[in-house]
C-alpha cells in the first residue's frame, strides 16, 4: 500500500468506529476489551489521542517517569473521564488529517485503528470486517517492529500464512488463517486463536500473554 492508500483506510476505519461509538449502550462502554485491564471506553479514549503532539507527549512521558507503557495507559485513563458521547466527534475530527504521534511511521496509526477496532468489536459481538490488504500491511509492520509486540521472538519456530491474502512470515510449523486473525495474533490477542489452524496452532496457547495496549 502507498501512503495515500494507508491514510484512506485509516480515515475509513475512524469513520466507521465513530459510527459504532454512536451506537454503544452504557453497558457496552464498560465491557472489558481485548486489551488487558482496559474497558471498551478506555480503548476508545486511547484512539482519540492518536494525534498527540510532541510537547504533550514529552510531558506525559515525563510524568510516567519515562515508562512508555505507563504513559499510554495513563493518558487513556485520563481521556476516559470524558463523557462517552464525545469520543465519536473527536475521532471524526481526525479524518482527513495525517497528523500522528512523534517518532512513528504511517503504519502505526493503521495498526492502531485496525487492531483496537477489533479490541472493541469482538467482545461486543459486533461484526467489523478488516480490509485484507490493509491488514497485511499492518501485519508486516507489526511483525518486524519489535516493541511492543516482539512478534518474531514470541513466535519463533512458526510460519504464519494468511488464507485470504498472499502474506506469510516466519519459519517453522505452519499457522494459518484469515489475515485479520494473523494480525491479531502478531499483536498478542489470544482471541485470534479460534480462527487459526495448522500444525503450529497448538503451540500458540502457551506463548500468548495478555494483550498490550
Amino acid at each position: 500500500m502507498d501512503r495515500d492508500e494507508i491514510w484512506q483506510v485509516v480515515d475509513d476505519q475512524r469513520l466507521s468506529l465513530a459510527d459504532l461509538f454512536d451506537d454503544l449502550s452504557a453497558d457496552e462502554w464498560q465491557t472489558p476489551s481485548l486489551c488487558h485491564d482496559w474497558r471498551v471506553r478506555d480503548v476508545a479514549a486511547h484512539l482519540t489521542l492518536a494525534q498527540m503532539g510532541a510537547l504533550p507527549a514529552i510531558g506525559t512521558l515525563l510524568r510516567a517517569r519515562g515508562n512508555l507503557d505507563r504513559m499510554i495507559r495513563d493518558t487513556a485513563v485520563r481521556q476516559a473521564r470524558l463523557p462517552t458521547g464525545e469520543y465519536a466527534s473527536l475521532l471524526r475530527a481526525m479524518i482527513g488529517s495525517r497528523k500522528k504521534a512523534p517518532g512513528i511511521t504511517d503504519l502505526e496509526p493503521l495498526i492502531d485503528v485496525l487492531v483496537h477496532g477489533q479490541d472493541i468489536a469482538l467482545p461486543l459481538r459486533r461484526s467489523r470486517p478488516m480490509p485484507a490488504s490493509a491488514a497485511a500491511a499492518a501485519a508486516t509492520r507489526a511483525w518486524s517492529m519489535g516493541r511492543p509486540f516482539h512478534a518474531e521472538r514470541k513466535l519463533t519456530g512458526l510460519r504464519l500464512a494468511a488464507t485470504d491474502h498472499p502474506w506469510q512470515a516466519g519459519q517453522g510449523l505452519v499457522v494459518e488463517g484469515p489475515i485479520a486473525a494473523v494480525l491479531l495474533l502478531i499483536t498478542g490477542r489470544p482471541a485470534a486463536l479460534s480462527q487459526l489452524s495448522g500444525p503450529g496452532s497448538a503451540a500458540l496457547h502457551a506463548r500468548l500473554s495478555p494483550s498490550p495496549a
